[in-house]
This record gives C-alpha cells, sequence and structure tokens, in this order.
C-alpha cells in the first residue's frame, strides 16, 4: 500500500463530457425507490413537512458521504477493488474493507434484476393493452401469475442481463456514457409529461394537497422521531452510497471540477426524480379514488388499476412503465460496470474477458431470487412470508451499505485511513463548490453516529416484532459486523508503526 500516493493510471477509461458523468451517476442513485417508496412516505408524513426534513438530512447525510466516496474514487482511479490499497498508509488493513462493496454490488445486482424485469415486461405488458378496462381483481391475478410463473420471470431477468452487460461491454464513452445519456434524458422527459398529465386530472387537487401542503398534525400523529428516522434513512438509501458504485464512476473522471458541486448536481437530479414521482403517482390515485400504496403493490397493482379506468390508459401505462424501466436499467448498468472494474482490477482481465465472466455469473446468481416467488417460495429465511429477495435486499440494504458507508467516512476522515487533508484536497480540485472545511468535526464523529444510529435502528425495526430472543441475537451479529469495520479502520500493525517512526 502507498501512503497518500495518488494513482494517475494515465490509460484509465475517461467520460466524454461532465454531463455523460452526471447523468451515468444520477442514473446509479435513480432507483426504484425514488417511484414506489418516496411519494408515499411523503404522504403519510407530513406532506411538505417530510420533504423538509429529508432534504435537511440530504445536505448532512447523503452528500457528504457521496462525496467521500467520490474523493476516494477520483483520487485512486481504481474501482474499490483496488481504492484502499492504492490511498491507505502502509501497516492498515483497509484492504479487507473492499469485500464490503464488492459482495454488496454482487448481492444488490442479484435481486435488482429481478426487479428491473418486472418493469420491462410491463412495459411489453401495457404496450401490449393487457390492462385495458382490466377489473381489479383482474390486474392483482396478473401480477401474481407473473409473481408464480417462473420461465417468465427467468426470461425478463436474463435479459435484463443480457442488456446490461453488452451496453458496459462497449466501455464508459462508446457504452455506459452514450446510452445513460438517452435513457436519462428520455427519463425525464417522460417524467415531466406524465406529472403534467396527472396533475391537471379531475380530482387532482386533493391528492397535491396531500402530497405538498405541510400538515404537521398528521406528522406528529406518526410520531416526530418515525418521522425523523424516515427522512434520514431515505436520505441516506436514495443516492446508492456505500457499495462503491458511485465511486466507480468518479475514477472516470478529471479534476476540472470540484467533487461537492457535481455531489449537490447529481443530488438535486435524484431528488427532482423522486418529487416528479409523487406529482405522477398521488394525484392520480386521488383523482380514482385509489389509496396510495407503497412498494411493489402500487406499482404492479394500484398503479395499472389507475390506468385501466383512465382514458387512454394505454398510452400513460406504456409511458409510465418505460420510465420505470429506465430507471432501473440505469442502475443495473452502473452497478453492472463496478462489478466489471473488480474483475478488471484484481484479476487483470480485459474489459471483454471481465464482461462474460460476470454476465455468466450475475445470470446464475441470480436464479435463486426468480425461483423464489415459485419452486422456492417454501424458503422464508425471515419469517413467515418472507423470500429470498427479502434475504437478499436485508443483507445488502441493512448491513453492506451503511457498513461501506461508515468505512468511506472513517477512511475519509481518520488519522489511520487516507486522512482529512487528503480527502479535503482531492474534493476541492477543480472548480465549482469547496467542500466546508468547518465540517471536520462533524464528518469524524457527528456523521459516523448517524449512519450507527440508522444501521442499529434498522436491525432493531426488523427483528423486534419476532421476540426478545431473536432481537438481542440479531443485535449482537449486527455489533459483531460493525465491529469488523472499526477492526479495519483504526487496526494499525505494530511492526509497521515501528518501522515507521524509525524512518522518521
Amino acid at each position: 500500500m502507498n501512503k497518500n500516493k495518488e494513482n494517475t493510471n494515465e490509460s484509465r477509461e475517461t467520460f466524454g463530457s461532465r454531463l455523460g458523468f452526471i447523468l451515468v451517476s444520477a442514473g446509479c442513485a435513480v432507483g426504484i425507490g425514488n417511484v414506489w417508496k418516496f411519494p408515499y412516505l411523503c404522504g403519510q408524513y407530513g406532506g411538505a413537512a417530510f420533504i423538509l426534513i429529508y432534504l435537511i438530512f440530504l445536505l448532512l447525510l447523503g452528500i457528504p458521504v457521496l462525496i467521500c466516496e467520490f474523493s476516494i474514487g477520483r483520487s485512486s482511479r481504481h474501482s474499490i477493488a483496488l481504492s484502499f490499497e492504492n490511498l491507505a498508509p502502509q501497516g492498515t488493513i483497509w484492504h479487507h474493507m473492499k469485500w464490503i462493496s464488492i459482495i454488496g454490488s454482487i448481492m444488490l445486482m442479484m435481486y435488482y434484476t429481478t426487479v428491473a424485469g418486472w418493469m420491462v415486461y410491463y412495459c411489453f405488458r401495457n404496450i401490449r393493452g393487457e390492462f385495458i378496462s382490466a377489473t381489479t381483481q383482474q390486474v392483482s391475478s396478473a401480477f401474481d401469475h407473473m409473481m408464480g410463473n417462473a420461465p417468465v420471470m427467468l426470461f425478463w431477468t436474463v435479459l435484463v442481463c443480457i442488456v446490461g452487460f453488452v451496453i458496459c461491454y462497449f466501455g464508459i464513452q462508446n457504452g455506459i456514457e452514450r446510452i445513460s445519456k438517452f435513457m436519462m434524458s428520455a427519463l425525464l422527459i417522460l417524467m415531466l409529461i406524465l406529472a403534467t398529465h396527472s396533475v391537471f386530472l379531475k380530482g387532482a387537487g386533493t391528492g397535491i394537497r396531500f402530497y405538498l401542503v405541510p400538515d404537521f398534525a398528521r406528522m406528529m400523529q406518526q410520531g416526530l422521531g418515525n418521522v425523523i428516522y424516515a427522512a434520514m434513512s431515505q436520505a441516506f438509501f436514495t443516492l446508492s452510497i456505500g457499495n462503491g458504485a458511485m465511486l466507480i464512476f468518479a475514477s472516470y473522471l478529471g479534476k476540472d471540477r470540484s467533487l461537492t458541486g457535481e455531489a449537490v448536481t447529481i443530488t438535486a437530479l435524484d431528488t427532482f426524480v423522486a418529487l416528479m414521482a409523487g406529482f405522477i403517482i398521488i394525484p392520480a390515485c386521488f383523482a380514482y379514488g385509489i389509496q396510495p400504496d407503497s412498494g411493489p403493490r402500487l406499482i404492479f397493482i394500484t398503479i395499472p388499476n389507475i390506468f385501466a379506468q383512465m382514458k387512454g390508459g394505454q398510452l400513460w401505462g406504456a409511458m409510465f412503465f418505460v420510465f420505470l424501466s429506465f430507471a432501473a436499467l440505469t442502475t443495473v448498468i452502473a452497478v453492472f460496470e463496478n462489478i466489471i472494474a473488480f474483475g478488471m482490477d484484481l484479476y487483470g482481465w480485459s474489459r471483454k474477458k471481465s464482461v462474460l465472466i460476470n454476465a455468466v455469473l450475475l445470470t446464475v446468481l441470480s436464479i435463486p431470487c426468480v425461483l423464489g416467488f415459485s419452486v422456492l417460495s417454501g424458503f422464508q429465511p425471515l419469517g413467515a412470508g418472507s423470500t429470498i429477495m427479502d434475504l437478499e435486499d436485508f443483507i445488502v440494504s441493512n448491513n453492506l451499505l451503511p457498513l461501506g458507508s461508515l468505512g468511506f467516512v472513517f477512511f475519509c476522515t481518520g488519522r489511520n485511513g487516507w486522512g482529512w487533508e487528503n480527502f479535503i484536497r482531492e474534493a476541492d480540485a477543480g472548480k465549482g463548490l469547496q467542500f466546508p472545511a468547518g465540517l471536520r468535526g462533524y464528518m469524524t464523529f457527528g456523521l459516523p453516529l448517524i449512519i450507527i444510529a440508522i444501521y442499529l435502528k434498522g436491525y432493531f425495526d426488523k427483528f423486534s416484532p419476532m421476540g426478545t430472543g431473536m432481537l438481542i441475537f440479531w443485535m449482537c451479529f449486527a455489533l459483531l459486523l460493525l465491529g469488523f469495520v472499526f477492526y479495519c479502520s483504526f487496526h494499525h500493525k505494530k511492526e509497521a508503526s515501528a518501522t515507521e517512526q524509525k524512518a522518521s
């Protein structure tokens, strides 16, 4: 490991434009959670009052972690597979932390490809007009039938894998940047069209008021602590931080723009998409007297029911699922690129070889999630009614993403890591917003405490309904994983420390 040494890696691919980097990174951040979770949270927790708290936590939590991840990637000029090795001081064991991001990226795609396949399949079904004049029961049955039809699910999942890896095969500028520019531009245009249509529906005004007008009474009814935690966790998870997917794109970035400015721009785009999703969904639900829901039920049952009743519903439904397909595919492409880079950095594979090997690997690893709704539905790892997807999502969202983010923050702020001075130097390189140097204390102590709180609260919420014994067991497991991060972050080999002191 090289102490405070920047890796130039002159032959590394680069983005063709600043816009390409912003749209690709925003495409990684923009995902299904922006659509099936954020609007529901806004309505449930007080409308604009919740949005205000959410924006505060984006500034306090999401953006700082994103800047840390960007800084490590741009300075090391490698994926997370080699970033710690290139930047960490001698005698430290930061390189073990890379496995959190490597496992997190692979496991994320083990189920996200299935979700993306649902989106593409429903886009196909809406274009064919399958839901025209369908009853509520028919729409619900169509979703249940899809979930239990393993061959259909497998086909669309494999198709998503093939499309994603083919795009990555052509590299950064000719593949990922070019396609992501098109998808993100089309996504933004489609959202504006759909939102405009939705807010002018008869009866939509009630939904707009429910969504945006501050309702402090409703917020207090839900409990201020619950509202704050919901806003904090959504701000944390919305930017796809913690698994190195953002880091990899910063490694292809030049130093002409500051990373703080780029992070703010990407966060603003992600927030715009989330807000527009609410304008599409909430007013339409109220206009047709349908209760807004969250999760897959909102997307595959509630929304198709609305389009089934709507004049021109086939067109609007097709446009909605094209938008969702693009949102899912841009995330898939981004994380695929991260996984491909692991093979290139760790084993010296060519891009072609890494694409081929990982395409086979990810396709095979996606199969258990697909079968978890049919053949393997009897396997309920997290209690009655849970699926393999629930387990994989729990491992990634409740464990690897917060632990990976905590590691990035420790690495950028701690003496035993890359260090504050190197972090600030990299973050501020180029034109644009500078990172506030006065936040050093907050970044070193306050931000890690918030991440740890989110991590442990997630375990508490997950396992407290299962009884005290289960809660104690899983909380001990959570602390064990947390201990691993602390050990990697603060351990320094004694012989290395003695050698360094002697040399100085």
